[in-house]
């Protein structure tokens, strides 16, 4: 069983995928930065200072009103906190994007590789000298 597992992880494809979630999972950390302080910044000029990530409704417990969700959170009361689905929401879309672009790339350069070379057509060389000599003297017996 201890050799079935070794040959299983050594497939390509397990090394590829453990690559993949190693690079995903820093590429996470990069458009989560991105997002909250390149856009969000963006979307407060915008929404006159509107921030998503704070906000948020009480379902159930007392709390002070502007505090912020972190504080509303350890406080112990029950959160909706629509604001951070909000920035999920847009963390994922930048994300499939960035990904559709990528992988957009990267089958365009491997069907690139994968096309043959173009064939160009042989152009035909045009009488060779022998047939011109023979139509010269062909219309000088006429």
């Amino acid at each position: 069983m201890l050799k079935e597992f070794k040959a299983f992880i050594a497939k390509g494809n397990v090394m590829d995928m453990a690559v993949g979630i190693i690079v995903g999972a820093a590429f996470t950390a990069i458009v989560k930065s991105m997002v909250d302080d390149l856009i969000n910044p963006i979307i407060g000029i915008f929404t006159g200072g509107l921030d998503f990530t704070n906000r948020y409704f009480v379902i159930s417990g007392e709390v002070a009103p502007g505090t912020s969700l972190e504080a509303a959170r350890e406080a112990g009361a029950s959160i909706f906190a629509y604001g951070s689905f909000i920035m999920a929401v847009i963390n994922f879309l930048i994300i499939a994007f960035v990904v559709f672009m990528l992988v957009r790339y990267v089958n365009k350069v491997k069907s690139m590789a994968e096309k043959p070379e173009e064939i160009v057509p042989e152009v035909p060389a045009g009488p060779s000298e022998l047939d011109v000599l023979l139509e010269i003297r062909d219309s000088l017996k006429k």
